[in-house]
């Protein structure tokens, strides 16, 4: 297995955007970890609790609270902190939120990304962009077959075609203006992740947490669904990776899956009978899925390129990432220092127990 090298990171100054999210919180932690100059810069954090809260995120970096939609401060705050790399996270991440708006989830993710790109033109220490989208920017084949890179791109609901508009705002801005100017930009692209800190809604791990912590039912639509289920820590990890391998080399740059393997592959349903086991007492309604809510059946990612090109390996299967997970709510929940136990999440990680 290979993990990010703390002698590249040390005294790196890296701008982060969405960093008071569940994922940016994570990639927070984790560059402090490297001895990272970090300066995040992203809305506040969306959630109470909030693992940006919890884990004192703020004491960790340099913190900024600006929105990406806003041009002129996101280009005058960028060129000032004129950073060695950057990755960007900041969006609206939620498919069902992105039908109740979709403008502002087009504005975000597709201006917002402009907005960040069009900034970094002209930064001279500038070397590495890595630029976090979903596995969800394909369009849906019906061949359940795991999506390779160049398969091609869409979206039926406003939150995935919006990444994958952003696919094409990436790719122009990688040819039209970053590579002349020596900078590797990748686009990332992650399956479902899970892990300890987050409290979104529609999101399978903590709305378990939710309902069987307060002797609720969880309701759960789609439980025949295959997703790419993985923990937070693989794909940040190999966003720094790739991150390391770009600063050396811009010709590796294009996009990238980030997802387990494909034989590790489990349902909803399977999911939740793994979570079940924690909670003795834990009810589940299966539900019929929503007409107006389109959702693909069957999504994996074919992992081969990082495999291959990075040396990277997924390191927890689905069983473990899903007991990772509810033993840092019960941790934290108990009183557990919610740093520490991210802390002790990358380090068991790392020992690849």
């Amino acid at each position: 297995m290979r993990i990010p090298d703390p002698n590249f990171w040390r005294n790196k100054k890296v701008l982060l955007t969405g960093h008071s999210g569940f994922k940016g919180s994570w990639t927070t932690i984790l560059l402090r970890e490297m001895g990272a100059e970090i300066i995040g810069l992203s809305l506040p954090p969306n959630t109470n609790p909030s693992l940006f809260k919890l884990a004192k995120i703020d004491s960790l970096c340099e913190s900024y609270f600006t929105d990406i939609r806003d041009q002129e401060k996101l280009n005058n705050l960028i060129k000032k902190i004129s950073p060695d790399i950057v990755i960007h996270m900041a969006a609206l991440p939620l498919v069902r939120e992105s039908y109740l708006d979709p403008i502002a989830t087009f504005n975000t993710n597709i201006m917002g990304t402009v907005n960040v790109l069009d900034s970094l033109i002209g930064i001279d220490n500038l070397r590495t962009v890595i630029c976090v989208t979903t596995d969800k920017v394909y369009a849906n084949q019906n061949t359940n077959k795991p999506y390779k890179e160049e398969d091609r791109l869409g979206g039926h609901d406003p939150y995935s075609a919006s990444k994958a508009a952003s696919e094409i705002v990436i790719s122009c801005y990688r040819n039209a203006f970053l590579i002349k100017q020596g900078v590797g930009l990748a686009s990332v692209r992650a399956g479902n992740v899970i892990g300890g800190g987050d409290w979104s809604k529609d999101r399978i791990i903590p709305d378990a947490i939710r309902a069987w912590e307060n002797g609720e039912e969880l309701k759960i639509r789609s439980p025949e669904s295959i997703r790419p289920w993985q923990h937070v820590l693989e794909p940040i990890v190999g966003y720094l990776i790739l991150a390391e391998e770009l600063y050396a080399n811009t010709s590796l740059s294009g996009a990238y899956n980030f997802g387990p393997n494909t034989t590790d592959k489990a349902s909803v349903k399977e999911v939740i009978n793994i979570a079940k086991s924690f909670f003795p007492s834990a009810e589940v309604i299966y539900k019929t899925p929503e007409v107006n809510f389109d959702e693909d059946p069957f999504l994996l990612l074919d992992n081969s390129k990082i495999k291959s090109s990075l040396g990277i390996y997924p390191v927890w299967n689905c069983e473990q990432a899903i007991k990772r997970s509810i033993n840092w709510y019960l941790a934290q929940k108990n009183g557990g220092d919610s740093l520490k136990l991210c802390q002790q999440d990358f380090l068991d990680f790392r020992k690849k127990d």
